[in-house]
């Protein structure tokens, strides 16, 4: 495949896996405005890419670089890099938020799909389609369970070994277990109701910095996560969802395989006129 170049829009909060294989999940657009999934990445690449130590900062950023179509991964978007050490990536310039994301705009929200129904068919056989922006019609709530507050003790061993991308931080201490799972319930523009779980790294890094301004309190620190994506988002903001499927749940045909993996959130026009 010849080089390519993306804008980068999404990254998944990192989980293990037996073949580390989406350690983290990166997606991003092509010029032409097509979706692409690009894993493994490494989240120390991540993490250093721009030289900021924070992994939201690569968002929205340009890449170039070499791919090879993934065999093992049915979904067309799916590729890897051809070199892990990305001696031959290209950083490029990072798309801002002037003008109301003016510029992102034009990239990412080119090609909407309205309706959840319409969008699980076209991830059945033959397309296969496994990333997609979505505009929901309403946003509901955001809704928070609890969940395990440590990796599986296999993974944990897992992480013991030397991963392929030669990291010397062991990614159990890296990458913390996030205690909680955060879902957004809203409306298509059928009027159905859904609710997908949000996967993106910015929310989980939002609870990770909630916390430590709140002194180790989680009621306030899921309190403020809550504010954010219910009050302030449905209040001031425009919302797209960028969605796609999981591998597993795709490949086993679920009713819904897809999940949230980034929200697009610049602000609604009338606020605009506030300015």
């Amino acid at each position: 495949m010849p080089r390519k170049k993306v804008l980068l829009t999404v990254t998944t909060y990192p989980l293990p896996s037996r073949s580390y294989d989406e350690l983290v999940c990166t997606a991003g657009i092509l010029e032409d405005g097509t979706w692409i999934r690009i894993y493994p990445v490494p989240l120390s690449f991540l993490i250093n890419l721009k030289g900021t130590g924070q992994v939201n900062n690569v968002k929205y950023t340009w890449v170039e670089l070499d791919l090879n179509k993934r065999t093992d991964d049915f979904r067309p978007e799916s590729y890897s890099p051809k070199n892990y050490n990305f001696k031959d990536i290209i950083i490029g310039n990072r798309i801002g938020t002037d003008n109301n994301w003016n510029r992102r705009k034009e990239l990412c929200i080119s090609n909407i799909y309205t309706n959840l129904s319409k969008l699980i068919e076209a991830s059945k056989s033959p397309n296969n389609i496994s990333l997609a922006t979505f505009k929901p019609s309403k946003i509901i709530s955001i809704e928070i369970e609890e969940d395990e507050r440590e990796w599986k003790n296999e993974w944990k061993e897992l992480r013991k070994q030397r991963d392929l991308f030669d990291t010397d931080k062991s990614p159990e201490i890296l990458i913390p277990k996030l205690p909680y799972k955060f879902y957004y319930k809203f409306e298509d523009d059928s009027n159905k109701s859904s609710r997908l779980m949000i996967e993106d790294w910015e929310i989980g890094a939002l609870y990770w910095n909630c916390l430590r301004r709140a002194e180790g309190d989680e009621s306030i620190a899921l309190e403020k996560v809550k504010q954010k994506y219910e009050n302030d988002f449905k209040k001031n903001k425009d919302i797209y969802l960028f969605l796609g499927t999981t591998k597993q749940w795709h490949l086993r045909r679920a009713k819904n395989p897809f999940v949230i993996i980034g929200v697009f959130y610049p602000k609604k026009d009338d606020q605009l006129k506030l300015f």
